[in-house]
């Protein structure tokens, strides 16, 4: 009995904790990523190719970039999640998860594209990472690969031409 007792207390405690930690936590990330959003708002990231793109100098560099998160949800929100499955609602806190998520990994990938002037055919990934047997989604996490080519172009020689 006291075993039952100690662990219904450790799990509210945990649960009041995630409760209170775990928005903070989100929030000191979205300043973050707002911050580094705006250093980075130069470099764009697009879908299509760089055919689309007409007028422009010949490129001097080409490469693969890639920005990788792997990304979990607190205690609560797990929590939270089973109560809103149950009733068939919306999943607001992952939700943020995978917002958060995404713009973190588009920043890794234009972070790693340091002289590139644009990322062309960007595309994103998303991975369930510990999905169990059960379906259940405690300790949801997933993984999120951000990958475009970045794109170099020489300046130099279309500043004379021009």
């Amino acid at each position: 009995m006291r075993r039952r007792t100690l662990y219904v207390i450790l799990s509210i405690l945990v649960l009041i904790f995630s409760a209170i930690l775990g928005p903070m936590i989100e929030r000191k990330h979205y300043r973050d990523i707002k911050r580094r959003e705006q250093l980075l708002a130069g470099k764009p990231t697009v879908t299509f190719g760089v055919n689309k793109l007409r007028g422009l100098p010949p490129i001097k560099k080409a490469e693969l970039v890639t920005g990788e998160i792997v990304i979990g949800a607190d205690f609560f929100s797990c929590f939270i999640a089973k109560i809103n499955k149950f009733f068939g609602w919306r999943l607001p806190g992952f939700e943020r998860l995978l917002d958060r998520g995404r713009r973190e990994a588009i920043l890794r990938m234009k972070e790693n594209a340091k002289d590139a002037n644009i990322i062309v055919n960007t595309r994103i990934e998303t991975t369930r990472v510990n999905k169990n047997a059960s379906g259940d989604i405690g300790n949801s996490q997933c993984s999120i690969v951000a990958y475009g080519t970045a794109i170099t172009y020489d300046w130099s020689s279309f500043s004379k031409k021009h």
